[in-house]
């Protein structure tokens, strides 16, 4: 039940709107789309291009636009686990939410394309797979790996924008970049439990619980680690040096995040109080990614570590405290 009902809605043009749009956008989270970018970016053979900030802003306005699209489909459950949010109070509309996000998700494709014409194929799926994502959220067996294989999209698509070359580094990163999401997508679902199951999302905490879930989860974590410590193996080659010093101290960061959240996850009893598990699921991937291109690009660690403070902060001011 809506806690809030507004006959009127915001104007389309205006300041109040932009704010609302923001909202819905989820600032917080645009800091994983970013990451993602960043990481198939630094598999350019460039160290640095005015192309490069261009898809880099693309990849993290990406989860932005794509976040405010999804919600457009799931108005139901967010109704009750997340009332704060614009849509769900009824202040704007879901025709006005999607035209923003539909030419939102236009222009950054158009980026990528713009730097690898077949991009254009990628983004379309990509869409396409933003726009079904609710039908296979209501599946147990669906949301995270659905959700995983369009970021996995994204993350080949800043690749391919900087002429990457396939390698086996490149092959263990897009596993870090699909497990280390569907580990954040299914310690998600741990905040929506009772909306989940009040609107038939059957998600796999719905099902099966939070204890098997949060096994499964464990299994996420411990894969998306593995394939982020592998791609290091094999991006350091012979051996480590003075430059390696800043990725292993990501992946450090990274191991430790994941630890704690893995844990705190086990321990979760309401759905209000998930969010300090699911925090550190999103740290872990910020972490392991940066590790990667810390590792591909020993030069924009400070970057990486400013990168990483800047979402510590819009984190902490996010407008409700209990939802990640």
């Amino acid at each position: 039940m809506r806690t809030e009902l507004v006959s009127d809605k915001i104007p389309f043009f205006s300041i109040e709107f932009g704010k609302a749009y923001i909202i819905t956008m989820r600032p917080y989270l645009m800091f994983v789309s970013g990451i993602t970018g960043i990481a198939g970016i630094s598999f350019g053979a460039l160290s640095f291009s005015t192309g490069y900030l261009l898809i880099f802003s693309a990849a993290f306005l990406s989860y932005g636009f794509g976040q405010a699209l999804t919600d457009c489909f799931q108005i139901d459950t967010d109704s009750i686990s997340s009332p704060y949010r614009p849509l769900t109070r009824g202040v704007v509309s879901k025709n006005q939410i999607l035209l923003i996000s539909t030419v939102g998700l236009t222009y950054c494709v158009l980026v990528f394309t713009f730097y690898y014409p077949l991009n254009l194929i990628l983004g379309f799926l990509a869409g396409a797979g933003l726009a079904t994502y609710t039908q296979f959220k209501r599946r147990w067996w669906g949301g995270p790996f659905y959700n995983s294989w369009i970021v996995g999209v994204l993350f080949v698509m800043a690749f391919l924008s900087v002429g990457g070359l396939s390698s086996t580094k490149f092959i263990f990163s897009i596993g870090a970049v699909f497990f280390g999401y569907a580990n954040f997508v299914l310690s998600g679902y741990f905040k929506d439990i009772s909306a989940d199951r009040a609107t038939g999302y059957c998600t796999l905490p719905v099902v099966f619980g939070r204890k098997i879930s949060a096994i499964i989860s464990d299994l996420f974590a411990l894969l998306a680690l593995g394939f982020s410590s592998l791609a290091l193996l094999k991006i350091f080659g012979a051996g480590f040096s003075y430059y390696s010093f800043p990725s292993i101290l990501f992946l450090i960061g990274g191991t430790t995040a994941t630890l704690i959240g893995q844990t705190r996850l086990h321990l979760v009893k309401t759905d209000n109080e998930s969010y300090q598990a699911i925090s550190f699921v999103v740290h872990s991937y910020i972490l392991l990614l940066s590790a990667i291109a810390a590792a591909n690009k020993p030069q924009w660690s400070l970057f990486l570590i400013i990168y990483y403070l800047c979402y510590l902060f819009i984190l902490k001011i996010r407008p409700s405290k209990n939802q990640i």
